[in-house]
């Protein structure tokens, strides 16, 4: 059985998440603990790493059964077809999310005009300008090198 990724609606994934283990398919929506400020108080609550997914395991030919649950909007997609994450993949994100010694965790996605330093590969540690983002690749100006680079991912 593979692992596929839902979109649900906005603030649904806990929801979601506990209505598919009562029908009994398998799901896990990532958890993460912040601390979050009202005018009057802080309080420790627990969002969902990934917004708008939970992760769910089920027979390809299964597929359609998670449209009994309310909040879910579609699967997410990959080059055409429903986007497969592999266990090892999950098993990652459960056991970095159990680690003791991780104090905070957030998903960011790269915007144009954003400044990052690269941290692996033939420019590590250069300073680059996000100059696009698309589907398949991001463009990214080293300033210092005087050059562009085009990052195609898989």
């Amino acid at each position: 059985m593979n692992w596929y990724v839902v979109y649900t609606k906005p603030k649904w994934e806990k929801k979601v998440a506990e209505k598919l283990q009562q029908i009994g398919i398998e799901s896990y929506c990532p958890l993460v603990t912040q601390v979050k400020q009202w005018s009057d108080r802080k309080k420790k609550v627990e969002v969902p790493l990934f917004n708008s997914y939970v992760f769910v395991q089920l027979a390809d030919n299964d597929r359609n059964t998670v449209f009994q649950v309310a909040g879910i909007v579609r699967y997410l997609f990959w080059l055409g077809k429903p986007a497969i994450v592999r266990d090892e993949e999950i098993d990652i994100i459960k056991r970095n999310l159990n680690a003791s010694n991780v104090s905070e965790i957030s998903v960011t996605t790269m915007q144009v005009g954003d400044r990052i330093k690269l941290d692996s590969g033939v420019f590590s540690n250069q300073d680059a300008i996000v100059q696009e983002v698309s589907n398949t690749h991001y463009i990214l100006v080293l300033e210092s090198l005087g050059c562009v680079l085009k990052i195609k991912y898989k």
